[in-house]
Order: structure tokens, then C-alpha cells, then sequence
């Protein structure tokens, strides 16, 4: 088949590299344009853009397809299909037109739960101890098309945001060889998404970040690994004696027992006091300082019993 790769981050290119061991011919690759980045704000091109560049392969940077140049520039490309990988641009529905048998996307949930955004942090936030990856129709309707195929895996409790990106990742290139081969055949079964269960994973904003300590230890520990690592979660502290607030990333934990005052440390190696239950943190950053694990992390600043976290 003659295909067009839609996507742009780390997460896109595994796709892209399996499309790239297929029998199929790639038209052209469509992903974000290059984006100001580091300190220097130079231009940077997004992992898909350098992988596609890397193999030799056509590629387009449009800013948006909802004006009709973009479109007829595309259906031009004359292809069967068109594989979406979290592309983050809206597709109009004369895109979705264009290609002889549509377009495919690759969503990293198990639909209806988490259509949107960011689905790979909401689930671990959620305590969900099931997720995946499908392969969907798609349609005009956010992530809310037929379904192709699936592939599922559990939520651990050491699972953070990157750890579970990386394994979706894996399991939706995985996908791609037996749906092309289905389309190819048209013997594939689209499947409905159930009218039931449906939930929005919601674009990650500062109000996420935030812990509150009157929280169950449970929730702060999924909300802090889906969170690494990045965004990240937060909290503020004072060294004893200082009224200067450090902001500290929180990046991984886990939970265990203990009570006292929600944000108060219950002993000198960072276990944190939460509504019921506490948090041991278990690698954390300074504002301007690389990440570390806590026993490397107290070495450097102390951290004694009795003091809070905010």
C-alpha cells in the first residue's frame, strides 16, 4: 500500500519504524514544525522529523490542514492510507477523507476510557491497573471511531509515565503489521466503542502538579508517577530556620505506612505524612539541578523529621 506517517514525538517513532520494515511505500511523512527548544531557543525539529529525515523520507510541516491548499496538497499524495500516532494537529474531515481507506490511528488506551490528550498519564493518576493501545478508525469525533485492534497491559505500582510510554510505544508499532495486513485482505472487523465508560484525559496544566498532603497516600503516589517525568509534581520547602521556599519535582515514590500532619516528614529519609497513609519519595529534583535519588539527594540537603512539605 502507498501510506502517509502522521506523528511527532518519541512516542511516534517506533511506529514509524516498523511502517519503514513493511512492504509499503511511505509518501510522505507529516509531523509538527520545528519548534524553538533549549537555552539557546534555535529551532528543533520534533524525533519524528529527524528519524523520517535520517531514512530518506519525504517530509511535510504545515502548521494546520484546515485551509484548502494544505488539503489538496494532500490528497494529492494519491494514498491508501494514513497511520496517525499522536500527531497534535486536528484533522479536518477532508483529510480524513482523502485516503482511499482512511485514516488509522494509534491511541494509547483502552476506548472509550481517556479519549484525548494525555491518556498514559491520566491512567496511572487514576490508580488504573489496566491500560493499552488500539488501533481505531478514525472519525470527526475526539478518539471516538471503530476499533481495530488491541493490545493490553497492567499498571504496576513502579510504573511511572515514561516507563509506560515506552512500553505502549512497543506494543502499538506492534500492532501495525497484522492491521495493514487485514486492511490489505479487507477482512477486519471494526468494533464499536461501547456508549458506556467513556472518560477524557484532559491536557496536563500546573493545577496538576500540585500536591495536596490531605490527600490518601495513594492518590499522591499515582499522581506523582504519572507525572514523571514531565511535567512533574511539585511541592515547596523551607530548610529550618530559612523563610526561602525551594520547589522540589517530585519524580518517583511509593507508599507505606504511617500518620501524622499531611505534609509533615515522619523521619529523617523522606517519608511524607499524607491524609491517610504516607509516601516514602524515592528520587526528586532541585529547580536547576539534575534528578536524583533520595539517598544521593540527602547527602546533599537535609531533610529532618518534623519539618513540611507544602
Amino acid at each position: 500500500m502507498r501510506i502517509v506517517f502522521m506523528g511527532s514525538p518519541d512516542f511516534s517513532v517506533r511506529a514509524l519504524e516498523t511502517l519503514c520494515e513493511l512492504p509499503h511505500e511511505i509518501a510522505c511523512v507529516y509531523t509538527q514544525p520545528p519548534r524553538p527548544a533549549g537555552r539557546g531557543k534555535a529551532d528543533r525539529v520534533t524525533p519524528v522529523h529527524a528519524f523520517a529525515t535520517d531514512r530518506g523520507l519525504p517530509v511535510r510541516t504545515p502548521k494546520s490542514l484546515k485551509k484548502e491548499p494544505e488539503q489538496t496538497e494532500f490528497a494529492s499524495l494519491n494514498v491508501d492510507l494514513a497511520i496517525v500516532v499522536a500527531y497534535g494537529l486536528i484533522l479536518p474531515q477532508p483529510i480524513l477523507n482523502a485516503p482511499r481507506l482512511g485514516c488509522i490511528n494509534l491511541h494509547a488506551s483502552l476506548l472509550p476510557r481517556w479519549r484525548g490528550a494525555a491518556p498514559i498519564q491520566r491512567a496511572i493518576m487514576a490508580g488504573d491497573q489496566e491500560t493499552g493501545v488500539q488501533a481505531m478508525v478514525m472519525e470527526a469525533g475526539l478518539d471516538t471511531g471503530p476499533v481495530l485492534a488491541t493490545a493490553r497491559t497492567d499498571v504496576v505500582n513502579t510504573d511511572t509515565a515514561g516507563t509506560l510510554h515506552d512500553r505502549l510505544s512497543e506494543l502499538g508499532a506492534g500492532l501495525l503489521p497484522d492491521v495493514l495486513a487485514g486492511l490489505e485482505r479487507g477482512d477486519l472487523s471494526p468494533l464499536s466503542q461501547s456508549e458506556e465508560g467513556v472518560t477524557y484525559a484532559s491536557k496536563l496544566g500546573p493545577e496538576d502538579q500540585s500536591i495536596d498532603w490531605t490527600r490518601p497516600a495513594a492518590e499522591i503516589d499515582c499522581q506523582i508517577r504519572g507525572l514523571s517525568p514531565f511535567p512533574g509534581a511539585y511541592a515547596y520547602w523551607s530548610e529550618p530556620g530559612s523563610d526561602d521556599q525551594q520547589r522540589l519535582k517530585l519524580l518517583m515514590s511509593h507508599v507505606e505506612e504511617g500518620q501524622g500532619d499531611p505534609g509533615t516528614l515522619l523521619d529523617d529519609r523522606l517519608l511524607v505524612a499524607c491524609g491517610e497513609g504516607a509516601v516514602r519519595l524515592t528520587r526528586l529534583q532541585k529547580a536547576g539541578k539534575s534528578a536524583m535519588d533520595a539517598a544521593d539527594f540527602l547527602r546533599g540537603t537535609t531533610m529532618p523529621k518534623g519539618s513540611r512539605l507544602t
